[in-house]
């Protein structure tokens, strides 16, 4: 329960950096979807440090961890970018639909990244 408690903080803070460079980029004139791929990539490493770190305190190859979380948060972002695609088809056009998008697709993906995290990527020797 503590991992899973942590794994949602390093969660808040990686959805936090989503939302960031989501609004940055579009304020630089990307669109919805080109400004989402660049804010996930950049929750997904943001996270990758935290939970390396604050919870799973992991020690292997960060280099080769690296790449596990991400192939394995592709299948999370996979969940997580359906629901944000999705929601922005129904909500109203409105500034706050891309975070409402944002914040609903990090839940959606939510527990399959914490177990592929728990089991594949941070998995103790």
């Amino acid at each position: 329960m503590r991992q899973f408690v942590r794994f949602g903080i390093s969660g808040l803070v990686g959805l936090a950096a989503d939302m960031g460079v989501l609004y940055l980029a579009m304020a630089l004139g990307s669109g919805y979807y080109f400004g989402r791929l660049l804010s996930f990539l950049s929750a997904v490493w943001v996270t990758w440090r935290l939970n390396r770190r604050f919870t799973f305190q992991a020690t292997p190859s960060a280099w080769r961890e690296w790449w596990r979380y991400l192939t394995v948060t592709m299948g999370g972002g996979v969940i997580n970018l359906g629901a944000y695609m999705g929601l922005l088809q129904v909500l109203p056009e409105t500034d706050w639909a891309p975070a409402i998008g944002v914040a609903a697709g990090s839940l959606a993906g939510m527990a399959f990244n914490f177990i592929s995290a728990k089991y594949f990527v941070f998995r103790k020797s």
